[in-house]
């Protein structure tokens, strides 16, 4: 397999607490997987097409003015995928670790995709929308939705519950990491003899997950402390997270952080 990092959504800028040569823009890392025997799977979708080109439509004015995104007409996943030398079509799989607005604009330009997701999620989303983080228009085309209830699953990382991703055998994992919003979940995705444990907004800066002094960035904090649910829980999961980044095997990423993205990204 081979794993592609993507920016498909910058937003608002933000600079390093402790390190970092320069303010950069807030992103959303997305994965692109190519698999030998099932396509192109993507982790995350970003910001889409339809939000570039009518975000009053797409997107809650609230959400744009606090997040501040760049709507930039090369950011989506497809048009990266494109670029590449792939079709939109050949993307058969998209998982996604929740249902917020950043993460979930991309799936109308993948219409033929299965889209995985915790069906805690699901139901949280189809009761709230319209709001600030569920949009009606990025499902609006009817996704070939494949849903994971909350109980049984396996132990892995430390992390219970965790199921592989049907139809892809055991190289992508769904990973429940709540707390952010009702279903959050992680996906672990295998690279090589390694694992990249995309942990979407479960943290948002770097240093929350820190070996030694753990902090968390100022802007960043308000946003996610804005949009828990269970504080608790994210907590927690956040500590879990920072034990699995210390196993070697183990690479954990997330979101937004742009010093993660440009680290992994090269």
């Amino acid at each position: 397999m081979k794993v592609h990092h993507l920016n498909c959504g910058s937003m608002t800028t933000v600079e390093a607490t402790y390190d970092g040569p320069r303010p950069l823009p807030v992103v959303c890392h997305c994965l692109l997987v190519e698999t030998d025997t099932d396509g192109l799977v993507l982790v995350e979708s970003g910001l889409g097409t339809e939000d570039v080109r009518r975000p009053q439509e797409t997107l809650d004015p609230a959400w744009r003015e606090l997040a501040s995104p760049a709507l930039d007409p090369a950011e989506p996943a497809v048009r990266q995928v494109e670029r590449l030398g792939f079709r939109a079509e050949d993307v058969r799989h998209i998982a996604v670790t929740h249902l917020d607005v950043d993460h979930t604009g991309g799936l109308p330009d993948f219409p033929a995709a299965r889209v995985h997701v915790r069906a805690e999620e699901l139901t949280a989303a189809a009761a709230e929308a319209p709001s600030r983080r569920y949009r009606p228009a990025h499902w609006a085309h009817g996704p070939r939705w494949e849903t994971y209830e909350g109980d049984g699953g396996d132990t892995w990382a430390g992390f219970a519950g965790v199921r592989e991703l049907a139809g892809l055998g055991g190289d992508f994992l769904l990973v429940p990491l709540g707390g952010h919003s009702a279903g959050h979940a992680g996906i672990a995705v295998r690279d090589g003899d390694r694992w990249l444990l995309h942990a979407g907004d479960a943290y948002f800066y770097h240093r929350e997950i820190a070996p030694e002094d753990p902090s968390s960035h100022p802007l960043l904090d308000f946003i996610q402390l804005d949009a828990q649910v269970d504080a608790e829980l994210r907590i927690a999961n956040q500590r879990r997270l920072a034990e699995a980044a210390r196993e070697e095997e183990i690479t954990v990423l997330n979101a937004h952080d742009p010093w993660t993205f440009l680290r992994l990204a090269g």
